[in-house]
């Protein structure tokens, strides 16, 4: 079964002339019932203000608490900072340390919003607000619950905000395989950054993760790895230039919690990127994504006992 965090307040309406009743938040709960799926949905609480702004600058948490966001930095994050915006953005956080609490406990759980990758100390960018990778990260170290986390960034955009406010730690560490060519046009400097050319494809992208991410996870001995698992590497992605097939993908979340599970390590994954005009088939990319986590984390567990 997959275990899932998410909360209504994720769920906006659905852009104006899309025909969806829902944002894609709501999308992928749709997607997870037309596949059938059997979850359990786990509800978060907002994450405290004084944990956003261990990470963030307490200026610009006020200005988006307060939707008074300065105008040049909405352009940076790419929409208003409204009241619901403003909602999602303390939820989003509180609902990737929620995943990872009950991925400790019990291997794998997946946060149904989450990935904001972008987001750096003073400011939102690329559409991410707060950056609940760093936040949840800090607080679950803070509250001594881990030693060390790995966060995997496999975004077909480099995770520059996480690399950002991380640097300099050895206790969250970033690893980002990413496009090449894609935004940001200035990257920023992972603990390991894998950049790709365009049109990679599966079975080349499958063997650069290989090569890296086992290797990184022996040398480290993460407690636990946060995994944005961005559906943007897809070759129907309208942001994303990686050429990677549906069964790529699969192949892909598979690998990485074969090897998080190989080593007896809990995974969270968050939701990341995906876009298209077709926002339906988005979300079912993201519902397939987590329903591989659940179903390699649960073969795993079956074949040890």
């Amino acid at each position: 079964m997959l275990h899932i965090v998410h909360h209504p307040d994720y769920v906006a309406p659905g852009a104006p002339g899309t025909g969806m009743l829902y944002d894609k938040y709501g999308l992928v709960m749709l997607a997870l019932d037309e596949r059938q799926a059997a979850y359990e949905i786990h509800r978060p609480a907002p994450m405290p203000r004084h944990w956003i702004e261990a990470v963030h600058d307490a200026d610009y948490v006020e200005q988006v608490l307060n939707c008074a966001v300065p105008p040049d930095k909405e352009r940076r994050i790419g929409f208003p900072i409204t009241p619901k915006v403003a909602r999602r953005a303390v939820l989003s956080p509180g609902g990737t340390w929620l995943a990872a609490r009950i991925a400790l406990r019990i291997g794998y759980a997946a946060n149904a919003a989450g990935g904001s990758h972008h987001a750096l100390h003073d400011t939102g960018a690329g559409y991410c607000v707060f950056n609940d990778l760093v936040i949840a990260a800090h607080r679950l170290i803070a509250e001594a619950s881990v030693r060390r986390v790995l966060v995997v960034d496999l975004d077909v955009h480099q995770g520059d905000g996480t690399a950002a406010l991380t640097a300099g730690r050895d206790d969250i560490v970033s690893f980002s395989m990413h496009g090449e060519k894609n935004f940001p046009v200035r990257k920023a400097v992972s603990d390991l950054d894998i950049a790709l050319p365009d049109a990679t494809g599966d079975d080349a992208y499958l063997a650069a993760l290989a090569a890296h991410l086992p290797p990184l996870i022996d040398r480290l001995a993460p407690d636990l790895i946060l995994y944005q698992a961005g559906v943007d590497p897809h070759a129907a992605d309208r942001l994303g230039r990686l050429a990677l097939s549906d069964a790529g993908l699969g192949a892909r979340d598979r690998l990485v919690m074969r090897h998080a599970g190989l080593r007896g390590i809990p995974l969270a994954s968050v939701l990341g990127g995906g876009y298209g005009h077709d926002r339906m088939a988005v979300a079912h990319r993201h519902a397939a994504s987590m329903l591989a986590l659940a179903d390699e984390h649960a073969s795993r567990a079956a074949k040890a006992m």
